[in-house]
């Protein structure tokens, strides 16, 4: 007779190059005719450390799933930040609702002078020599996320000065 052979087919998931971190997890509801509808909202921050970041926010019945949506949103809408010898080329400002962010290079050495998001976002991108200042009185975690995106959006690369 013919034995069949046993496939073993353990194949090993790449490693995820991207490191992710979980920067709000809130439970969320609304009432509907039939009650309150409880879900709840996550909100991710993924980069490789090598100037891509991503932000995702989504939301699920339960925690597991709005984390994996969430991931799955911020590995979409990854961002390129131009990285200069470990800091970003010039200064940014950007404004998302009521969320203001100013980012500054710094020269080597100094680290990541920043606060919660920003700090978050940024080492996340790969930046290892910021000074940021939330402006406003906004504790929102989710707009000064937006805002520190968009801030990171708007950099361009810098001329060589030679």
């Amino acid at each position: 007779m013919f034995k069949r052979e046993i496939r073993k087919d353990f194949r090993e998931k790449p490693k995820d190059e991207f490191e992710s971190k979980l920067l709000d997890l809130a439970r969320v509801s609304h009432t509907r005719a039939g009650g309150k509808k409880m879900r709840f909202r996550a909100v991710i921050i993924t980069g490789n450390k090598l100037g891509r970041v991503g932000l995702g926010i989504a939301k699920g019945a339960d925690v597991q799933l709005a984390v994996e949506k969430a991931t799955r949103l911020s590995k979409k809408y990854l961002i390129n930040v131009p990285i200069v010898e470990e800091t970003i080329p010039h200064e940014t400002y950007a404004k998302f609702g009521a969320a203001k962010i100013l980012l500054r290079p710094q020269r080597k050495g100094r680290g990541v002078v920043a606060g919660g998001t920003v700090r978050v976002v940024c080492v996340l991108a790969g930046i290892k020599n910021i000074s940021s200042k939330i402006l406003g009185s906004t504790g929102n975690k989710i707009n000064n996320a937006k805002a520190t995106m968009l801030a990171l959006k708007k950099l361009k690369y810098a001329n060589s000065r030679t």
